[in-house]
C-alpha cells in the first residue's frame, strides 16, 4: 500500500464557470477494502473534466457513485444545487446524467438506430397503452424521438450503419454508437469511462473530435476517465488525479502533468 501523501495542486481559476456538480468528502468501501477515501472535487458547467490515475485508483468507482450505481458510506454529491448521497441510476438519468462504459454495453442484435432510440426511453411520456396502439399521441411522440435520433446519427457520421446490427460492427464504431445512445438522453453531464480504450490511432482521433464537438457544439459538460495522456492533456480543461482511492492532485493539465506526486504515482516521467 502506498503511504505517500502529497499536497494537491491548487485548482487554477478558469473564468469562474458555473458549478454543475460537487463531490464532497466521498468515501466508499467494499468490506474492508477502501475504494475511495474522502475525495472532493467539482465539475463546472461546460468543461471537460478528466479523472486519471493508475489501475485500481478508484476512477470507475467514482463514476459509479456519481451516477448512483454505488452508494458511498460517507460524503455527498451536489448536482444542480440538489444534495444527495443515495440515488438509483435511473433517477440520475432523469436528472440529466448519462454515461458510457469501459466495456461496450449495447444490444448486439439490434440496429444502430434502435440502440440509440433506446436512449430516448427516458424522454418518452406516453403510457404503455398508447405505445402498444402506436397511434395518436404515441405515434406523434415516436416521430419526434426518431427525428432526434436521426440528428444524432448525422452528428456522429454513422448514417451508413444506421440499420446494421451493432454486434456486426467493428469495436470503434460500437463505441461511437454507445456515445450516441448516451447523447439521446440529452444529458447535462456526460460520463465517459475510457472512451478510447482498445482503439487504434485513427479511431482515437475520431472519438476525440466527437467528444470536443459534443462539448462545444452541443454544450454538454463531460467528465471522462482516460489512460491516454495525450488525449487527456489535449481535451481536458481540468484534471483530477486519484491514487489508491485518494486524490493526489487537481488542476489544469499543465500543472498536473508537472506535479511530482503525479509523476511518481502514474506518469513515471515528466511529460
Amino acid at each position: 500500500m502506498n503511504s505517500r501523501v502529497a499536497d494537491p495542486v491548487a485548482i487554477a481559476e478558469q473564468g469562474a464557470g458555473e458549478m454543475l456538480m460537487e463531490v464532497r468528502n466521498v468515501s466508499l468501501s467494499f468490506g474492508g477494502v477502501k475504494a475511495i477515501t474522502d475525495i472532493s472535487f467539482d465539475i463546472r458547467k461546460g468543461e471537460i473534466r478528466a479523472i486519471i490515475g493508475p489501475n485500481g485508483a478508484g476512477k470507475t468507482s467514482m463514476l459509479n457513485v456519481i451516477n448512483g450505481f454505488y452508494t458511498p458510506q460517507k460524503g455527498e454529491i451536489v448536482f444542480r444545487g440538489q444534495t444527495r448521497r443515495a440515488m438509483k441510476p435511473h433517477h440520475a438519468v432523469r436528472q440529466g446524467i448519462a454515461r458510457t462504459f469501459q466495456n461496450v454495453a449495447l444490444f448486439k442484435g439490434m440496429s444502430t438506430l434502435d440502440n440509440i432510440m433506446a436512449g430516448r426511453a427516458v424522454k418518452m411520456r406516453r403510457n404503455l397503452f398508447w405505445q402498444m396502439l402506436w397511434h395518436g399521441p404515441a405515434l406523434a411522440e415516436e416521430i419526434e424521438h426518431r427525428a432526434a435520433v436521426e440528428e444524432i446519427i448525422d452528428f456522429l457520421e454513422i448514417q451508413h450503419i444506421r440499420r446494421t446490427p451493432v454486434g456486426k460492427l467493428p469495436y470503434g464504431l460500437q463505441k461511437r454508437v454507445e456515445l450516441g445512445r448516451a447523447l439521446a438522453m440529452e444529458p447535462s453531464l456526460l460520463l465517459l469511462d475510457e472512451p478510447m480504450a482498445g482503439m487504434n490511432l485513427e479511431e482515437k482521433e475520431d472519438m476525440s473530435r466527437f467528444i470536443l464537438d459534443v462539448n462545444r457544439q452541443r454544450g454538454t459538460t463531460i467528465a471522462l476517465i482516460e489512460h491516454d495522456m495525450g488525449v487527456v492533456m489535449d481535451l481536458s480543461d481540468r484534471v483530477v488525479v486519484l491514487d489508491y482511492g485518494k486524490k493526489i492532485a487537481d488542476g489544469v493539465p499543465d500543472a498536473v502533468k508537472s506535479n511530482q506526486a503525479v509523476i511518481d504515482a502514474y506518469l513515471g516521467v515528466a511529460h
